[in-house]
């Protein structure tokens, strides 16, 4: 199977209207800009894809990567958990102007939901917003003596990922506190498409040092010198 592509363009290209995409990243470790962006310029240039159903732990900041996408009128959806971090002045708007819809959840069941996908897990139960208005509606459950909610797994179609190192056959590395979601995310999946700063044939790296193994890794494109999110916000770039 070819997994490698030639360009970030190529990389994306697959992505279809009304996708459920997720994306890498905790506020800017680990956000995989160059494929956002990559979305953004064919969006921009054909009108396609829309109507994106987008899960990542923010909404976005300032005007880069996921706030490009909300600005643009790309998403429909973000289901996160801190939708008003700082700079998120895009999402806000559209919010604000009923043009986006969102899905809150706290960080832990958003991490837990996206893992139970990906070990085939349909439901557990966790005590995070029981009696809130994030249980409206959900089933509940007492465990010795205290209230659960019970949450669904959350699948996606495509998941975008950044690693630091990859290999013909995507197996991936990370950078630090770059890894954060995007294990998870790739198991969660029908397709995933990784971005590495470092790309090799198979076995260039040890084997021990693998996190996400190739089987849940469908596209790998090299991207030598990626973009920091916190880096072009802080510089005003507006993309």
């Amino acid at each position: 199977m070819k997994k490698v592509m030639s360009s970030v363009a190529e990389a994306v290209a697959d992505i279809h209207d009304g996708a459920c995409v997720m994306i890498g990243g905790f506020g800017g470790s680990g956000a995989p800009i160059e494929l956002v962006h990559a979305l953004v310029d064919r969006f921009r240039a054909t009108g396609s894809p829309a109507n994106l159903t987008i899960i990542n732990n923010n909404a976005g900041n300032g005007a880069v990567g996921i706030a490009a996408m909300i600005k643009a009128g790309m998403v429909a959806k973000m289901i996160c958990s801190f939708p008003r971090s700082s700079n998120a002045e895009a999402f806000n708007a559209k919010y604000g102007a009923g043009e986006i819809a969102l899905e809150l959840v706290p960080q832990g069941t958003l991490a837990e939901r996206i893992r139970a996908a990906g070990a085939g897990i349909p439901a557990f139960f966790t005590p995070s917003g029981y009696g809130t208005e994030l249980a409206e509606g959900k089933p509940v459950e007492e465990f010795d003596g205290k209230m659960y909610v019970r949450e669904r797994w959350l699948k996606a179609d495509f998941a975008l990922i950044k690693g630091q190192k990859g290999d013909h056959a995507g197996n991936l590395t990370y950078r630090l506190a770059a890894r954060n979601f995007a294990p998870l995310m790739a198991m969660a999946a029908d397709r995933t498409i990784a971005q590495v700063s470092e790309l090799g044939a198979p076995g260039s790296i040890d084997p021990e040092q693998v996190i996400t193994p190739g089987i849940f890794v469908d596209v790998v494109v090299a991207v030598p010198e990626p973009q920091q999110e916190e880096a072009l916000v802080r510089a005003g770039e507006v993309y």
